[in-house]
């Protein structure tokens, strides 16, 4: 479950653009494309070139979905933790204005200095 609000450490697994959720894409505005999405079971955070989405699919069907919106104008600081030999995750810790802290875990084949030059490019 992806709730910005809580101090937790949200475990995310990197998949392919293409996979990203049909109603996140019904979202997007002109020029705006998915550049990096991550999933847990049911949920999706997807970095755009404007914002970060975030999906928290609810219910036992999950017919019920938060959407949850944040523009990198909101990042008043971010820092990123690189893989080890023996420890293979990453990690992603934003600090968002009115919201505070927030820290994904990326597990999985990932190269996390990408995603620290895309918010940086973004963000900055």
């Amino acid at each position: 479950m992806i709730e910005f609000n809580k101090d937790t450490v949200i475990k995310l697994y990197p998949i392919p653009t293409a996979e990203v959720m049909p109603t996140i894409t019904s979202f997007l505005i002109p020029g705006e494309e998915a550049v990096m999405v991550f999933k847990t079971v049911r949920d999706q955070v997807v970095f755009t070139n404007k914002r970060i989405i975030a999906t928290n699919v609810q219910g036992i069907i999950g017919k019920k979905v938060d959407y949850t919106s944040v523009p990198y104008r909101k990042i008043n600081m971010y820092s990123v933790i690189t893989a080890a030999l023996l420890d293979l995750s990453c990690e992603l810790e934003l600090n968002i204005s009115e919201v505070g802290k927030v820290r994904f875990e990326i597990n999985g084949s990932f190269d996390i200095i990408k995603l620290n030059r895309i918010i940086s490019e973004y963000a900055l």
